[in-house]
């Protein structure tokens, strides 16, 4: 049970708790299920940028086609090799992790219709900071309601490779500190902290972001484990077991809580910038365009209901502290910030399960998009009321990403 004060915040756990369970989250799951939420625009299909992603059987292919039969060798298929059992199994965890990790892109002709409708409005409003991503011939629509974020079968060297670059390039931590989440270094968990708790705010955020949204990811893949594989039923549900190896405060030598803890950061946060970006929403020209008029009423009208409830919420994170200091310091920091986040989201694209990468690059552009917020508060101050707002914009990838990322 993680209780009590939140590190660099005037909040505590309870407070969150309430906010979110009675008030904000009922309403904020009905919009993400709503058609303007639920489709996500991505490209799946780039090529990792840092390394040759060749490993476990092609595993980033395995995830959406069978690995092709050539390339496993006859003795495996026919079972005939003594020693091919071992062989087997990994064909096997192959197959499985093509099965569980594969990406439903199948759209209702509906849902098409209205895509072609977006994309012609998005084009006709004054999108730029458009990803060349979504212009791509690879990016493709997915249903996300189709496509849970869940265990599925994506583990082992592949998946620590990933959260290691990311820990051990991108958090401004030390050398000498290796990735926190590796088990059985206690003397670097203690040098760890000692480390945290003596770096600027800043750069302590930063990491405490990055660890936040890592217990998200981790949280999310424990609660909706694969139970039961059977012919009859597949059964997902919570294992007690995964969700303590990674948080049981005696299992991870104190580190768990403190994980835990870094995911109320990142919720609070993502509720700044939803409360700080409230001017964008409220002017009369911007729609949740979706060609249903009356919905499209009906779901702006509870998107802005969330953006006020996020506003009154009474414990904010005070994101002055951050950048305070000299200007020319604070203006090299934040580029570095900047920089070390699209180096986060370009190791996404090196995640071997589809599934995962999907939901992997959804909410590193979700809490993108919140800093992105945070640190343009003039520019969302100055928005008018009517006409194009060339100072601050937001493309609907950028929004369907943040509310699907703080719904997370």
């Amino acid at each position: 049970q993680v209780t009590g004060h939140l590190d660099d915040c005037t909040c505590d756990v309870e407070t969150i708790d309430a906010f979110n369970n009675y008030k904000l989250f009922p309403r904020l799951k009905e919009l993400l299920e709503s058609d303007y939420f639920r489709y996500y625009k991505v490209n799946l299909k780039k090529p990792c940028p840092f390394w040759d992603d060749n490993s476990h059987c092609g595993m980033r292919d395995c995830a959406v086609q069978p690995c092709p039969s050539d390339e496993v060798p006859d003795g495996i298929r026919s079972g005939s090799y003594k020693y091919s059992e071992e062989a087997n199994n990994q064909a096997e965890e192959c197959e499985e992790a093509k099965r569980l990790g594969a990406v439903d892109d199948s759209l209702s002709t509906e849902a098409r219709r209205a895509v072609l409708r977006w994309t012609r409005h998005d084009d006709s409003s004054d999108s730029f900071c458009e990803a060349d991503d979504i212009h791509s011939p690879d990016a493709e629509y997915v249903d996300l309601l189709l496509n849970p974020e869940r265990y599925t079968g994506y583990k082992g060297p592949d998946a620590w490779k990933i959260w290691n670059s990311i820990y051990e390039e991108n958090c401004f931590k030390p050398q000498n500190v290796k990735r926190p989440l590796a088990s059985g270094r206690g003397e670097s968990l203690i040098y760890l902290t000692k480390w945290v708790s003596s770096v600027c705010v800043e750069k302590r955020a930063f990491y405490r972001l990055i660890s936040g949204l890592h217990a998200s990811i981790n949280i999310h893949l424990s609660a909706r484990y694969l139970l039961q594989d059977t012919w009859s039923e597949k059964r997902w549900g919570p294992n007690v077991t995964e969700f303590q190896q990674r948080f049981d405060e005696v299992l991870t030598r104190g580190e768990g809580p403190r994980r835990l803890k870094n995911l109320y950061f990142l919720y609070l946060i993502e509720l700044r910038a939803l409360s700080k970006v409230l001017p964008f929403f409220e002017r009369p020209g911007f729609q949740l365009y979706t060609g249903n008029e009356s919905q499209d009423a009906e779901m702006k009208h509870l998107l802005l209901e969330i953006l006020q409830l996020a506003k009154s919420f009474p414990l904010h994170f005070d994101e002055n502290s951050f950048f305070a200091g000299n200007k020319k310091e604070a203006a090299k920091l934040k580029e570095e910030f900047r920089l070390h986040f699209k180096n986060i989201s370009k190791i996404m694209d090196c995640v071997g399960c589809f599934k995962c990468r999907l939901w992997g690059k959804l909410q590193t552009q979700g809490l993108g998009t919140a800093l992105k917020i945070l640190f343009s508060e003039k520019l969302i101050e100055k928005i008018p009321e009517s006409g194009p707002s060339y100072g601050f914009q937001l493309t609907r990838q950028e929004i369907v990403a943040l509310f699907n990322a703080f719904g997370r």
